[in-house]
């Protein structure tokens, strides 16, 4: 089952990538070629969302090995690593355009306008096919779900991209290429920097942001009888989709240990999406209570 879920959520992620990848080759000579910025900064757009699919994609692949003595929790965090990184690259990128852009404000170059529309034209074909790729398999993967909303950012700047040649074509009001450059960056930086902030919220091992520790605690402690107190609770993620908790818990004098683990593992799946928790058992005072550290 496991692997049939793979299997469907790998296909359309690698068929949208390689769409996506190709034509943002493309996308940027053609801007480079007709010195389109806007082009330009659509091609960055891509690129983003580019490397946002091919990571979803590796990512499922490097999920299926094995952990081994040196990587002992997988390759899962490669993802957020490359996230990271890609996340810089693009702020740095968007540095550029905005720093071009505003040159061209104040001395506006010319274009070869029926060209870069074009291009732009394919451009908004590649994606909206990238989008019917994705959307037929959204439902089955978290993953998929996020690069549809990736590949919807591409369709809106392929759209600057028409209407800022389209404008020039038709008018010659060459302020039209930077302007809508502009547009597509604030796209491309609001994306970037989503991603730095999640990736680095992951690196430093902070708390998932749809856990609560407090509501944990309370959760553990009203449902299951036999548990007194629950403390010591740290709550992580291997990547977005894979949170890690581990905690104590004190119960009640002759309780079974194995059967309370079992039944928290079970309140912490259920109500909270973690299917992989650590849980240590207490009688009485915590062996722990005694450290400086938390």
């Amino acid at each position: 089952m496991a692997h049939h879920h793979h299997n469907t959520a790998e296909r359309p992620l690698k068929s949208a990538f390689v769409l996506i990848t190709v034509f943002m080759l493309v996308e940027a000579i053609g801007g480079w070629l007709t010195n389109s910025l806007t082009l330009l900064a659509d091609a960055g757009h891509m690129f983003l969302d580019a490397s946002a699919l091919g990571l979803a994609w590796y990512a499922l692949r490097l999920s299926q090995r094995e952990h081994d003595e040196q990587l002992s929790y997988g390759y899962h965090r490669f993802e957020v690593l490359a996230a990271f990184v890609n996340g810089l690259t693009l702020v740095a990128l968007c540095g550029w355009i905005i720093v071009e852009a505003v040159g061209r404000l104040s001395d506006p170059q010319p274009i070869l306008a029926a060209p870069a529309l074009a291009i732009a034209g394919v451009g908004l074909i590649v994606n909206l096919l990238a989008f019917r790729i994705l959307e037929s398999s959204a439902t089955s993967s978290l993953n998929v779900r996020a690069a549809v909303w990736h590949v919807i950012g591409d369709v809106l700047g392929s759209v600057a991209a028409i209407a800022a040649a389209s404008i020039i074509l038709l008018t010659g009001w060459y302020y039209a290429d930077p302007v809508l450059a502009f547009l597509v960056v604030a796209i491309l930086l609001r994306g970037a920097i989503r991603v730095i902030i999640e990736a680095g919220h992951i690196l430093l091992e902070g708390v998932p942001q749809h856990l609560n520790l407090e509501r944990i605690k309370a959760r553990l402690t009203e449902s299951i009888a036999e548990v007194i107190e629950i403390h010591h609770v740290h709550a992580w993620a291997l990547t977005s989709e894979r949170p890690m908790v581990t905690l104590h818990a004190t119960i009640n004098e002759g309780s079974d240990a194995h059967d309370a683990v079992a039944r928290i593992k079970a309140v912490l799946l259920a109500d909270f999406g973690v299917d992989h928790s650590t849980i240590q058992i207490e009688h009485g005072p915590c062996p722990d209570d005694g450290h400086p550290h938390h």
